[in-house]
């Protein structure tokens, strides 16, 4: 069997799929004040920023920061905001991490890439 149908079979998720999730899980703990405020991380709301409408994404969308090398641009804080700005309200605004997980697993359950290693989520051009 090739590797996507066994895990579709198994009904496991690829590692690429798990990293990207992983990513989520640390952003909403970072953004809900699970970590130390002053964990030297500069991710910034769009709404500290700029007056941002809520019409389109989600009420914590994040400003993507340009990077001059390619090394600052696969790092942490430039990797998550395409992906997290785009999940909707109801995923981001959950109340606790457990909720966050199952909404996010839930909106995610129907996509390509969870399956896939070929496929490419949400906003992203490659997956590192």
């Amino acid at each position: 069997m090739a590797y996507e149908v066994r895990l579709q079979y198994l009904k496991l998720p690829t590692l690429s799929y798990r990293r990207i999730r992983g990513d989520m899980i640390e952003r909403y703990k970072i953004i809900t004040g699970k970590y130390d405020s002053d964990c030297g991380l500069s991710l910034y709301l769009r709404s500290d920023i700029v007056y941002a409408s809520t019409t389109r994404g989600n009420k914590f969308k994040l400003v993507h920061q340009h990077c001059k090398y390619d090394l600052r641009k696969h790092y942490f804080t430039n990797r998550v905001v395409p992906i997290w700005n785009s999940l909707p309200n109801d995923v981001v605004m959950a109340d606790n991490i457990n909720l966050f997980k199952n909404h996010l697993d839930k909106f995610w359950s129907s996509c390509e890439f969870v399956y896939s290693y070929t496929a490419q989520p949400f906003g992203t051009a490659s997956v590192k």
